[in-house]
């Protein structure tokens, strides 16, 4: 197979009714490249939607232009055109010839060429695109707007392998011996029967050590059939998250005269169960899952991502000891999945936020009344099942999924679903949620729909993929527990409601549990720890994201571990003192009073003038035995049982602070923390990933986007991060100056401007670059500093 991948396009934010013609002049339209989003670039504004982050959407067209020469020989060959998602309402003409759409803005899509291209009187191929996203208060989160993902050709031999016509199945395995099944879906394009032979080579791209195995069949002319091999490797190179080992399986198809056609993919071998009374198990070793929830923006890129930006991201959650990712709530870009894959990140893949009722969508403030109901359920009944078995048809390869989710709180209490067992419901997240709509109210949906739905996407699933568990994150098991919701489920995901486990445990002990969406607090971690049969937690969220926001002038959930320039929080470093086997050492503070708040709100920060005028208290996070010294004399440490660190008692004096970390009474980790003064100079570093990340990265088949990350600093005279912030400028040469992205939720710079004030002290600075390259920056009362890049 021969693919090319179309970067280029020319795009308008209007609505041109004639563009999809094949002669329509788009000469004067603005050149952008694929992925693209087109709501990131606009202004925040305040009377657009909170919930997707005060950014607007529109109608747009894209056009490219592909030369059929670049494609290759057409003659004789299959020939089509893949979108790996659009967002949304997505209308396609090739030459003209309208050929189809999607409504989802996650699916995959693809359209057969090859007809259109025969009648083709010119080198150029025309593709037109038209993106509606009109109803800007159609999601919780932002989604952006625009092909925000790739678009390929794919140029195949007339006998070749069907679309997701792949599956790779490990039957059995243990480190002296694995048993995997390769089924390929054959289909014969020309008029005459074909005896196929097919040759496969599964290679470790850790050892470069391969097997080879060959099966045949006949093909009739016209014919799809099923090509069905079953191998033994010895000394498998299994998959974890520890040791993420990658096969690229090579299939070679041959039949004629000498005709063949040859397809990459790229597995894992590994076996993992999820057990009712033990937890998650990977390889027959048990493992605790530690995962984080994900939205798909990056801040100024909005949803087209670039591969080397989540990889930085991805690198970041790992070293605060994350190993699992949930899809929240819907399938992602294919980069994030083999990204999972080749770092080893446990994933559940998520189809829907919501079935055929649409759920509240906040557009003036979260839980701010009233709500609208835009959304995804218009198309469900229509779309759904596709939908749904596209997600497993494009993902079900991947080493890194555990478990396909069919939903997110669907079961979200009078959202709109209600019954009579309750007289009244409150969610998880439901502040300013006032007693009339907590009621139960006969109008409502009756919640015992739900099982009926459950019932028939489950067995949608398990019919096309029964090797992986079926699962939802539910909002309240309370009820659904009792309406037949969760019973065709094999794996069942409780979103805050880890006070349930033990007694739902013993009334359903057949039913593994996942903690699919939790909060940051201790006792929330406390209930994974402290119970065998929990297989894990996820967090909501791993990083900040756009949209969901409670209030103008933020855009975005500060519910992450990271910023969104991909910093570590100060929380984050807590985070690691419990979930990371390395030592941690971390001095923060926190304000006297904020003991009691969610750490949602991060109450954490590293404030040394606090700690000097009085108003704080000194907390530290430490996973083994934890000394403080203030300017060297020792300070008593409390254990904070409830929060999960430690807080000093009355230091001795405003002196320096310094934190060791002890095992076997050796100081393995340490931390200080002192006066900080203003700023005066910008410390910037190219970020680059270490040399074993960056071979799995590449062996794994994922190619930079040349995007160069320069992480910059404020720094003090004495080197530490500056307690001032300023607005940096920075200016490119030989290179493309992306965007600048500080973290700060609340500042409603746009992204099209070149400069941004600093977040603590730091902000990161995105550029594009295939050459020798400079970035230069600046700030008031600094040296400029210029870098190479």
């Amino acid at each position: 197979m021969h693919q090319l991948e179309i970067r280029q396009w020319q795009f308008t934010l209007a609505d041109e009714p004639d563009a999809w013609a094949k002669g329509y002049d788009d000469s004067g339209w603005r050149a952008v490249s694929v992925p693209h989003d087109w709501s990131i670039e606009q202004p925040f504004g305040e009377h657009y939607s909170s919930g997707t982050g005060y950014l607007p959407g529109g109608i747009g067209w894209y056009r490219a232009h592909v030369s059929l020469a670049s494609i290759g020989d057409i003659a004789g060959k299959h020939v089509r055109l893949k979108f790996h998602g659009v967002y949304k309402n997505a209308r396609v003409w090739v030459n003209g010839y309208h050929v189809g759409g999607r409504p989802s803005g996650y699916a995959e899509f693809s359209f057969d060429l090859t007809e259109i291209l025969s009648y083709a009187n010119s080198d150029d191929l025309v593709i037109s695109v038209r993106v509606e996203h009109t109803d800007i208060s159609d999601s919780r989160w932002y989604n952006g707007s625009g092909i925000n993902r790739r678009v390929v050709l794919e140029l195949h031999q007339p006998v070749r392998i069907a679309e997701y016509g792949t599956r790779f199945e490990t039957l059995s395995a243990d480190p002296a011996e694995a048993t995997v099944r390769v089924t390929r879906t054959l289909v014969n394009g020309t008029a005459t029967a074909v005896k196929v032979a097919v040759r496969h080579e599964l290679r470790a791209l850790s050892s470069g050590r391969s097997i080879t195995f060959e099966t045949a069949l006949d093909l009739p002319a016209g014919a799809t059939a099923d090509s069905v091999a079953i191998a033994t490797v010895l000394q498998p190179e299994l998959w974890s998250d520890t040791s993420p080992n990658l096969y690229r399986l090579t299939s070679i198809l041959s039949w004629g005269s000498g005709q063949s056609a040859a397809y990459e993919e790229t597995v894992g071998i590994r076996t993992f169960r999820f057990d009712a009374e033990h937890g998650f198990f990977i390889n027959g070793e048990p493992r605790t899952l530690k995962g984080v929830c994900l939205h798909e923006d990056a801040g100024p890129f909005g949803t087209a991502v670039p591969s080397e930006v989540w990889l930085r991201r991805l690198l970041a959650l790992k070293q605060l000891g994350c190993n699992g990712v949930r899809m929240a709530h819907n399938p992602h870009a294919p980069e994030l999945y083999r990204l999972c894959d080749a770092l080893g990140l446990f994933v559940i893949d998520e189809a829907f936020d919501e079935w055929e009722n649409a759920k509240n969508k906040w557009w003036q403030g979260h839980n701010v009344y009233p709500p609208r109901h835009q959304g995804y359920a218009r198309d469900f009944h229509e779309w759904g099942e596709r939908d749904l078995l596209n997600m497993v048809d494009a993902h079900r390869n991947h080493a890194s999924i555990i478990a396909w989710s069919i939903g997110n709180e669907i079961d979200y209490p009078n959202d709109p679903y209600a019954s009579a067992m309750f007289e009244a419901m409150t969610g998880n997240n439901d502040a300013n949620k006032s007693a009339k709509q907590r009621a139960y109210d006969p109008n409502r949906p009756d919640a015992r729909r739900l099982a009926t739905i459950s019932r028939r996407l489950a067995a949608i699933v398990k019919g096309k993929d029964p090797t992986r568990p079926v699962t939802v994150g539910a909002a309240f098991p309370e009820l659904s527990r009792y309406t037949g919701f969760l019973e065709p489920l094999d794996l069942v995901g409780y979103n805050y409601k880890e006070h349930l486990y033990p007694a739902d445990h013993r009334k359903f002990p057949g039913q593994p549990i996942v903690g699919s969406e939790n909060g940051h607090g201790y006792p929330e971690w406390r209930a994974v720890v402290d119970n065998a049969y929990i297989s894990g937690q996820y967090l909501w969220t791993g990083i900040d994201y756009l949209g969901e926001t409670d209030r103008w002038p933020y855009h975005g959930s500060r519910a992450g571990l990271l910023t969104l320039a991909g910093f570590p929080k100060h929380s984050a470093q807590l985070r690691r003192s419990w979930w990371s086997d390395e030592p941690v050492a971390y001095i923060a503070t926190r304000k006297r009073g904020d003991e009691a708040k969610n750490l949602w709100s991060h109450p954490i920060a590293r404030a040394w003038d606090d700690i000097a005028g009085g108003t704080v208290d000194v907390i530290c996070f430490s996973n083994g035995e934890p000394r403080l010294s203030c300017g060297g004399a020792e300070v008593p440490l409390i254990h904070d049982a409830a929060h999960g660190y430690w807080v000093a008692g009355p230091l001795p004096a405003a002196a320096p602070l310094l934190l060791e970390t002890r095992r076997g009474g050796d100081v393995v980790a340490h931390d200080a923390l002192g006066p900080r003064g203003d700023a005066v100079r910008i410390e910037a570093t190219v970020w680059r990933a270490p040399d074993e990340a960056t071979r799995r990265y590449t062996a794994a088949g994922l190619a930079d986007d040349g995007v160069i990350q320069v992480e910059c600093t404020l720094r003090d005279a004495g080197g530490e991060i500056a307690r001032n912030e300023l607005i940096v400028a920075a200016e490119a040469t030989g290179a493309q100056l992306l965007f600048l992205e500080s973290g700060d939720l609340g500042d409603n710079t746009p992204y099209a401007v070149r400069e941004r004030r600093s977040f603590e002290g730091r902000l990161i600075v995105f550029v594009r670059a295939d050459g020798p390259a400079a970035l230069r920056l600046r700030a008031a009362g600094l040296p400029e500093l210029e870098i190479p890049l």
